[in-house]
């Protein structure tokens, strides 16, 4: 990573399966990785100690994705986060909506690789540097 600052990162993913996945795979390249079990636990943690980057699942049952995001960017403190979304939802008219229309950094299809999730983070990391 090209920043000596530790990048912290909030998971919100009902699977807690795949955030200790995510997390091993973060935190061995130089992260701090948080994981919130759920849409509403989620953006609770985000609120409370604002990240550098947010990870978002869509389809989580107490409060979903969209919902979550949509709370992110109607605040002032958390407008600016940077969100991808890591989901199951593949088909194209879905990605289409996450990066078009409701403007996500980046939106990964599950399953995904180790290296396609770094890449999307040194991206828009890079990218806000400039």
């Amino acid at each position: 990573m090209a920043s000596s600052q530790i990048k912290r990162i909030i998971y919100i993913e009902d699977d807690s399966d795949m955030i200790d996945l995510v997390s091993l795979i973060l935190t061995r390249r130089g992260f701090s990785v948080k994981g919130a079990d759920g849409g509403v636990k989620g953006l609770e943690m985000v609120l409370a100690d604002v990240p550098d980057l947010v990870l978002l699942d869509l389809m989580m049952p107490d409060l979903d994705g969209w919902d979550v995001y949509q709370q992110m960017k109607a605040q002032s403190k958390t407008r600016n986060i940077p969100v991808i979304v890591i989901t199951a939802k593949a088909q194209a008219i879905d990605r289409v909506l996450g990066l078009r229309i409701a403007k996500v950094d980046d939106y990964i299809c599950k399953p995904f690789s180790p290296n396609e999730l770094i890449a999307s983070i040194d991206r828009i990391i890079e990218k806000q540097k400039n």
